[in-house]
């Protein structure tokens, strides 16, 4: 009966020998352990800080010798926040804030469960009594296993840093971490310049030994995106040394993959770009036909826009793919597939039916890059093709934007679709006494002489292609290779012919009349008539004359 008495009066009674953390003292007033989630925040801000004097507080640490309990428990709250900065990021929205604790469970609160090799060690905090009443506190099953979680997860060698390189001065990471990322990023920048330069060495060599001109494309589409996916998963590899805290690391591991898709999208943008290049230049130097050759450049200009289109949009799918509320919306969006496409249809009609007007320009090629045409009374080259709108490079250096429909549904005038080569008139007006084998004559003089830089040397004709009353009408007719010297040649014809005919007597033409006016005194007519004078040839005057009775 004694005896069962005694033991009643041990557990209820805080006796100094049995009493919670008695090598430690009375605990400092700003140590909260009253609720769950006061304690996991207290323990986490003194054992960041690395409170000795209320670290160990937050810790069961009666398995322990009271003369020990000071300085062990210092030591394993510094181990544990350093397991649980790597391997456990608390959710404090999850923590009971109520001094009971969990209803299920009101002796143990669990924050969660890190994996060892044989099983794993669940982080709980027990609930115990004290003088003040009852508080929450790290539970001894923990406080046992922290030097093991700490041999699997921890270094050795980081608890002898100083403690100056353990403080947060930005963000969860410590000063000792931020300085190792730096070095990291560093090393990984030299390490990516250097692989670059070693691949594109080997590559090099090895393209010399082939003929083929798609390799040496190969190799230069690598420099550059090279580079970042080798410096991307050093970082990637790397930062598992920097024991990093979850967030930390999450965020090194997204910008890592953001970087090589980046990477890769590059890569295959500029392969596009340097290819569509080589297939351009290799066809225009064969020789070919230049309608063919324009065929293709329009041809390669649509549809490398068209694969960048999809990389562009492939490659921003992942990216976004990564976070959480993206793929939400994602899956959303793909259990309301129907009506989701349903809607963007209806939106973006206009701009689907441009894109796709685009595409089938690219096969049907009404017009390609380089062709002469006349747009909205208009007339230039055709300078840009997209998938969106065509731009026209006017005469005089204006640019015209057309959208891609507008070559599908309206008519115009393409000068080149068949060949680029093309005859232009010049006409002029001159007099009926004008000798015109000699006009012909002289055509062919100039288009041989101060036309020769723009007359292809296949049509210089003249013909009378009306008259009047007055005059005839001359057209001479000529060809040259492309719309530009047609009309450089058609200036010079003109001008060339209009100084001929100013030196032939009867080359401009003449105005002829005739009339009379009676005199009202001696009834004498007076005749008007056309008298030619003497003097400069082609010069004509009307003079009065009168009539001798």
């Amino acid at each position: 009966m004694r005896r069962g008495l005694a033991l009643l009066l041990m557990l209820l009674l805080p006796l100094p020998g049995l009493a919670l953390n008695g090598g430690l003292g009375e605990p400092p007033a700003d140590v909260d352990r009253r609720t769950p989630m006061a304690t996991a925040s207290g323990f986490l801000d003194a054992a960041h800080t690395r409170d000795a004097a209320r670290a160990p507080h937050y810790l069961s640490l009666s398995h322990l010798p009271p003369e020990k309990q000071a300085e062990e428990g210092l030591r394993l709250a510094r181990r544990l926040v350093f397991v649980l900065d790597r391997m456990l990021w608390l959710d404090f929205s999850k923590i009971s804030q109520s001094p009971e604790g969990d209803p299920a469970d009101p002796v143990y609160d669990s924050l969660g469960q890190i994996p060892l090799p044989r099983g794993s060690v669940d982080i709980r905090l027990q609930r115990v009594e004290s003088p003040e009443g009852p508080i929450w506190v790290v539970s001894e099953d923990t406080v046992r296993a922290i030097d093991s979680l700490f041999t699997v997860y921890g270094s050795p060698v980081l608890e002898k840093l100083p403690p100056l390189l353990f403080v947060r001065p930005l963000w969860v990471l410590e000063l000792w971490q931020w300085l190792g990322l730096g070095v990291l990023l560093l090393a990984a920048w030299l390490a990516g310049r250097l692989a670059e330069a070693v691949a594109l060495r080997v590559g090099a060599r090895a393209t010399g030994i082939t003929n083929s001109g798609w390799d040496d494309q190969l190799v230069s589409a690598g420099r550059g995106p090279l580079r970042h996916p080798v410096a991307a998963v050093m970082v990637a590899s790397g930062s598992r040394l920097l024991l990093l805290p979850p967030p930390a690391q999450h965020l090194v591991d997204l910008g890592a993959r953001s970087l090589v898709i980046a990477s890769v999208a590059w890569f295959l943008m500029r392969f596009v770009r340097l290819a569509a290049g080589f297939m351009e230049h290799r066809v225009g130097t064969e020789g070919q036909d230049v309608a063919r050759v324009r065929g293709l450049r329009t041809q390669l200009a649509v549809m490398r826009r068209v694969i960048e289109c999809a990389v562009v949009l492939v490659a921003g799918s992942l990216l976004l793919l990564q976070f959480e509320a993206v793929r939400n919306v994602g899956v959303s969006l793909l259990a309301s597939a129907g009506i989701a496409g349903l809607v963007l249809g209806l939106a973006a009609q206009k701009s689907i039916s441009t894109l796709l007007a685009g595409i089938q320009l690219s096969i049907t090629q009404p017009v390609r890059i380089g062709d002469t045409v006349i747009v909205e009374n208009e007339w230039g080259w055709v300078e840009e093709i997209t998938l969106t709108y065509i731009v026209v490079k006017v005469w005089d250096l204006r640019r015209l934007v057309v959208p891609m429909s507008h070559f599908l549904d309206k008519p115009f005038q393409n000068w080149s679709k068949v060949s680029p080569d093309i005859m232009g008139t010049a006409e002029i007006f001159a007099d009926f006494r004008t000798d015109v084998p000699a006009v012909r004559a002289e055509l062919r003089r100039i288009c041989e002489t101060d036309g020769a830089a723009y007359w292809d040397g296949k049509v210089a004709g003249l013909q009378v292609t009306d008259c009047t009353e007055r005059t005839m009408k001359l057209r001479a007719l000529v060809s040259a290779a492309d719309s530009g010297k047609a009309w450089d040649l058609r200036c010079v014809v003109r001008e060339k012919l209009i100084e001929f005919l100013q030196k032939q007597p009867h080359g401009l033409p003449l105005l002829r009349a005739e009339a009379t006016h009676a005199a009202a005194q001696d009834s004498a007519a007076v005749t008007l008539g056309v008298v030619p004078l003497t003097g400069q040839a082609g010069a004509n005057v009307v003079v009065p004359t009168r009539r001798q009775d």
